[in-house]
């Protein structure tokens, strides 16, 4: 299109000899091109070849719009076509997740806990009203690996979009205070035994977030006051934790492992069993199911039970291994 504009408008502007300005004959050119008919700014029939140049400029123009419209239609529509087909593929992925995690709002927060569920490969859904914003984390995580609703988090539609009656968790993780209560309160209508873990960031709005259905309520200035503190007074440990949580080549974390009811495992003394050799993990604490507590660096003669909760430290790959261990055959696959 720019091209023919440009061989258009310098035709005329040569075959006039100079006569009329170059933006005239440009201006010459698109009314031909366009066919809009109002007359001849350039008497044609003083100029040379001026109405066999002006014939052959709108065919040639006429053939390079239509193929200039075409294509752009055609692009439209393989954009609308392709974004219809990606949210018609995650749709049908949500509806099949159970047992997820629930993300509300993916800003400050929201962004470091999806980090870390995709580091742990926890099956999750986010929910952010920004649309730009789902785009972007999209073409940053890869969309396998980042379900996503565009909508207000507050809205029930929106958290039963997100399956949350077949959820494990929601974690409220919007900029303001208000707008996580309201989650927090509609999360615990829509699903009773739905564990909720939600930010506050102003002081007395833990008790109120708590009375609305939160299990947990984190405050991000109390974590970066005790973190502070943490760096000064033992920084190789917080060193140590960093690390942990950012080497790429380990991936190493401290997970949780519940004993399923029935497992083989119960009843046995840790030593009896083979977890550090078959998935090279370390048990760095333990607590039975009537315990208030837990057991630190428990020894080689601590008994399990079923629906122990087991602390490991090693990397995700086996962590998986052992849970895919324990949930097949009630846990005798090799432990």
């Amino acid at each position: 299109m720019v091209i023919t504009l440009f061989v258009g408008s310098t035709g005329f502007y040569l075959l006039a000899k100079g006569a009329y300005p170059f933006g005239t004959c440009m201006y010459m050119t698109v009314i031909s091109i366009s066919t809009t008919g109002y007359g001849e700014i350039i008497p044609l029939g003083d100029v040379p070849y001026g109405r066999l140049w002006a014939g052959l400029i709108i065919i040639l123009g006429m053939g390079t719009l239509v193929y200039f419209a075409s294509g752009l239609t055609a692009m439209v529509l393989e954009i609308d076509l392709t974004n219809t087909r990606r949210r018609k593929r995650m749709r049908k992925t949500i509806d099949s997740l159970s047992d997820h995690l629930i993300v509300c709002g993916v800003g400050t927060t929201g962004i470091h806990v999806v980090k870390e569920l995709i580091a742990t490969r926890t099956p999750f859904i986010a929910i952010e009203h920004s649309a730009e914003r789902i785009a972007e984390l999209c073409r940053d995580f890869g969309e396998a690996s980042f379900l996503s609703i565009a909508g207000d988090a507050t809205e029930d539609d929106i958290l039963l979009q997100a399956g949350i009656q077949r959820a494990r968790g929601v974690l409220a993780c919007l900029a303001a205070d208000k707008d996580n209560l309201f989650v927090t309160i509609t999360a615990r209508q829509l699903n009773p035994n739905i564990k909720i873990i939600a930010r506050a960031r102003e002081t007395g709005v833990e008790s109120k977030l708590r009375k609305a259905g939160a299990n947990e309520v984190v405050s991000p200035n109390y974590i970066g006051g005790m973190r502070m503190v943490s760096v000064m007074l033992r920084p190789v440990a917080v060193e140590f934790m960093d690390l942990m949580l950012r080497d790429k080549d380990k991936n190493l974390r401290i997970e949780e492992v519940r004993l399923p009811s029935g497992s083989p495992l119960a009843g046995r003394k840790l030593s009896e069993t083979r977890i550090r050799q078959a998935t090279d993990l370390l048990v760095v604490a333990a607590r039975s199911p009537e315990a208030a507590t837990f057991t630190y660096n428990p020894g080689p003669d601590y008994l399990l039970e079923d629906q122990s909760v087991l602390i490991v430290l090693g990397e995700i790959e086996s962590v998986i291994k052992l849970r895919r261990a324990l949930a097949e055959n009630h846990g005798d696959s090799g432990l």
